[in-house]
C-alpha cells in the first residue's frame, strides 16, 4: 500500500503548471490552426493557377497569393514543430515532477518511507485495517550504539549497515506492511494483525531482532549491531482515526523502546500507561534538577569514618541530597544517574563540594573529608585542575580531602585517570578506589594506579552476615590490600556482629548505619561538639599550600 501526499503549496504549483501549459498549447495549436485555414483559402486559387502555369497553358500565377501560400506552409510548419516540442516539454516536466514527489516521499538511503510519508500511508492502513475488523502495530526498531559504529567505521560504514538492515528488515515484514526510516538509526514498521492474536506480533518482533542482529560484513570489515524494539496497537487508541494517529502510535512505540533499551537492549516491549507515566515522572526529575540546582535545593550529607581499632572518628564521607520541597529528601540514587544522562553532575558535585569544604573547615582538622566523583567527571581532563581551584578559592587544606573514585571510572580511560590521580596526589589530596571488587580493576590495575586507599563494597560486606564463605572474601580482599600496602575502609557495617568479624582482620577504617545515619552540617556540628572536635578559630585563617601543576591540563 502506497500513499500520495502532497502538500496544498505543491498542488496549487501543479494546477498552475498544468493551466500554463494548457494556454501555451492552445496558442501553438491555435497559429498552426489559423495557418491552415490561410492555406485552404489562398491555395485554392494559387494552386490551380499553379498547375495550368507549369503545364503552360497560362500566364505566371499571381505573385501576391503565391508568396502568401508559401508564408502559410511556413505558419504551418512552425506551428506544428512548436507544439510538438511545448508537448515533449510539458511530459519531461510532468515526469521531473513526478520523481521530485516520489523522492520527497522516499528515504534516499534506504528506499523506505520517510517521516513525513508514513504519517497518512500509516492512516491509510489503519482505516482499511479496522474496516475489516482488524488491528494496525507500530514497531519502533533503534539500532543500539550506532553512533559507535560510525565514530570508529565511518559514515559510509555505518550508511551501508543502515541498508542493509533496512532490507532485513524488508525481507521480515509481511508483503503489505509499511517501512520507514524516521531518521539516523531509528525505523518504524506498521503492520495489520488479529487484534485476539498478539503473539503473531511479537513472533514477528523476535524474528526483525533475530535477523537484523546478525553480523553485517562490510568490505573487509565486520559490524556486529543490535537492536531495540518497542511495540504500539491502534486497540488502545481512544483518539478518532486521522492523519496524527502514526505520530501517537509512534510515540507510545518509542517509550516502550526506551523501556527496552533500559531492560538491557536486544528485546522488545508491548507500550504499557504505566510507561509513560514513568517517563513523565522522569521528565519531572529532570526539570526538579535542573531548577533544584539553580535554587541550591542539593545539599551533602556527612556519614561518620570511624578507626575500627580505637573506635575514634576519624573523618566523614560527604553524600549528596536532594531537598525537594514536593519529595522531601530524596538520596542519590534517584538523581545521581540523572544527573549523569543530563549533563549537570559536574555542576552538581562542585556546588555540593563547596559547602562541603566551608562546613568541613569547621571541624577539627585531623579529620578528613571523602568526596565521591562520578566517572563523567573523570572524563574531563580539566578536573584535577578545577577542583585545586576550589581548594584555594575556600581556603581548604588538599591533605583533610579524600577523593573517591569507582571503578567503572577505570574502564573509560585508565591513562587518563592514572594522570588525574598523580596530579591529585602531588598536591596533598588522597585518592581512594570505591566499591572495590564490584567494576572493573584488575590487580595489575590497582598496582600501577597510586591509589592511597581501597574500600570494600557493601555488597561483600553484608555477605560477613552469611557465614563462613563472606568472610573469607572479605578477608582475600583485605590481605590482597595489605599485600600492596594500601590501606581499607569497609562500608555498610550495619551490627555489632560485622564489626567484630572485621576488626579480626586488622586495621581498618569504617563506616555504615551501626554508627549512625548520614547527618547534615548542623547536626554534625553537635555531635562534634559534644566531643571536643570543633576547629580552634586561630587557625582558620592558614592559607593550605599547593603545588604548581606543570601543564596546561592533568594529562
Amino acid at each position: 500500500m502506497t500513499a500520495e501526499p502532497t502538500s496544498f503549496r505543491q498542488a496549487v504549483a501543479e494546477k498552475f503548471s498544468r493551466a500554463n501549459h494548457r494556454e501555451r498549447d492552445l496558442v501553438a495549436f491555435g497559429i498552426a490552426a489559423a495557418a491552415i485555414i490561410l492555406f485552404i483559402g489562398t491555395g485554392g486559387t494559387v494552386m490551380p493557377q499553379l498547375v495550368s502555369a507549369w503545364r503552360g497553358l497560362s500566364e505566371q500565377p499571381d505573385l501576391l497569393l503565391s508568396n502568401a501560400l508559401l508564408l502559410n506552409i511556413a505558419l504551418i510548419l512552425l506551428g506544428w514543430n512548436r507544439y510538438k516540442s511545448m508537448h515533449a516539454e510539458l511530459g519531461d516536466r510532468r515526469r521531473s515532477e513526478e520523481e521530485a514527489r516520489r523522492l520527497a516521499q522516499i528515504d534516499p538511503l534506504t528506499g523506505c518511507y520517510n517521516r513525513r510519508s508514513i504519517a497518512p500511508a500509516m492512516a491509510e492502513l489503519l482505516a482499511e485495517a479496522q474496516s475489516e475488523g482488524r488491528a494496525m502495530a507500530v514497531i519502533l526498531v533503534d539500532l543500539d550504539n550506532f553512533k559507535q559504529v560510525n565514530d570508529l567505521n565511518g559514515h559510509h560504514i555505518g550508511d551501508a549497515v543502515l541498508t542493509e538492515s533496512s532490507d532485513r528488515m524488508g525481507d521480515v515484514l509481511p508483503a503489505d506492511a509499511l517501512l520507514a526510516r524516521l531518521g539516523g538509526d531509528e525505523f518504524a514498521a506498521a503492520v495489520v494483525y488479529d487484534p485476539v492474536l498478539p503473539g503473531k506480533i511479537e513472533h514477528l518482533a523476535s524474528l526483525l531482532i533475530e535477523r537484523v542482529s546478525q553480523p553485517i560484513a562490510v568490505k573487509d570489515t565486520v559490524i556486529d549491531i543490535t537492536m531495540s524494539v518497542g511495540i504500539a496497537s491502534s486497540v488502545n487508541l481512544v483518539n478518532p482515526v486521522d492523519t496524527d494517529v502514526s505520530t501517537r502510535l509512534i510515540h507510545k512505540a518509542d517509550i516502550a523502546m526506551y523501556q527496552a533499551k533500559k531492560q538491557g537492549k536486544n528485546r522488545f516491549f508491548w507500550f504499557e500507561a504505566a510507561m509513560e507515566q514513568e517517563l513523565r515522572f522522569r521528565n519531572e526529575l529532570e526539570g526538579g534538577i535542573r531548577k533544584g540546582i539553580a535554587k541550591g535545593e542539593f545539599v551533602p550529607f556527612y556519614e561518620q569514618q570511624i578507626d575500627l581499632e580505637t573506635g575514634e572518628l576519624v573523618g566523614f564521607e560527604m553524600l549528596a541530597r536532594w531537598l525537594s520541597p514536593e519529595m522531601g529528601i530524596v538520596g542519590p540514587d534517584i538523581f545521581i544517574p540523572i544527573a549523569e544522562e543530563i549533563g549537570v553532575v559536574a555542576e552538581m558535585s562542585e556546588n555540593l563540594m563547596k559547602q562541603a569544604f566551608e562546613d568541613a573547615k569547621r571541624w577539627d582538622p585531623k579529620l578528613t573529608l571523602s568526596v565521591n566523583i562520578s566517572p563523567v567527571q573523570m572524563r574531563d581532563p580539566w578536573f584535577a585542575q578545577k577542583l585545586i581551584k576550589l581548594l584555594l578559592q575556600h581556603n581548604f587544606p588538599p591533605s583533610r580531602l579524600d577523593i573517591e573514585i569507582t571503578e567503572s571510572a577505570l574502564h573509560d580511560n585508565v591513562g587518563l585517570v592514572r594522570s588525574m590521580i598523580t596530579s591529585l596526589r602531588n598536591q596533598g589530596v588522597r585518592v581512594s578506589l570505591d566499591d572495590f571488587g564490584t567494576g572493573y580493576a584488575s590487580l595489575s590495575q590497582l598496582r600501577s594506579l597510586p591509589f592511597d586507599r581501597l574500600k570494600i563494597d557493601r555488597s561483600f560486606i553484608s555477605e560477613l552476615n552469611t557465614g563462613e564463605p563472606g568472610s573469607r572474601l572479605v578477608d582475600a580482599i583485605i590481605s590482597m590490600g595489605h599485600g600492596l600496602k594500601m590501606p581499607i575502609t569497609a562500608e555498610g557495617i550495619e551490627n555489632e556482629v560485622v564489626l567484630g568479624m572485621l576488626r579480626k582482620m586488622g586495621g581498618l577504617k569504617g563506616q555504615g548505619y551501626h554508627y549512625g545515619r548520614p547527618e547534615p552540617a548542623d547536626q554534625v556540628l553537635t555531635r562534634l561538639q559534644d566531643r571536643g572536635l570543633l576547629s580552634n578559630p586561630e587557625t582558620e585563617g592558614t592559607k593550605p599550600k599547593l603545588r604548581p601543576i606543570s601543564g596546561n591540563r592533568a594529562v
